[in-house]
């Protein structure tokens, strides 16, 4: 997933069949939770909900980037996005 507005990766999740035709027919994003093995819409409980703005569809159509708006952070630690360190020479770093 990307920020619509700012192009910022969010989080990277699994999609099924049910949950594509839940977000489509939503509007919301909603996965495939493989940990507990069935339907999840993002922010279900949190309220931090990803809007759905675009669905870009690779050439071989078995995956898809969707662009949303946020509706709060996107990691279940309280970041913004999932993607909040990177892994240097160092180890791993938070970004600014």
């Amino acid at each position: 997933m990307q920020d619509d507005a700012t192009g910022e990766v969010l989080m990277f999740a699994f999609m099924d069949q049910e949950a594509l035709d839940a977000t489509r027919a939503t509007g919301f994003a909603h996965f495939h939770s493989r940990s507990r093995g069935k339907l999840w819409k993002k922010g279900e409980t949190s309220g931090h909900l990803l809007e759905v703005k675009a669905m870009l569809v690779d050439c071989d159509q078995d995956a898809f980037v969707l662009k949303v708006r946020p509706h709060g952070p996107a990691c279940h630690t309280g970041e913004r996005s999932c993607f909040y360190r990177q892994l240097g020479p160092e180890g791993l770093t938070r970004l600014d």
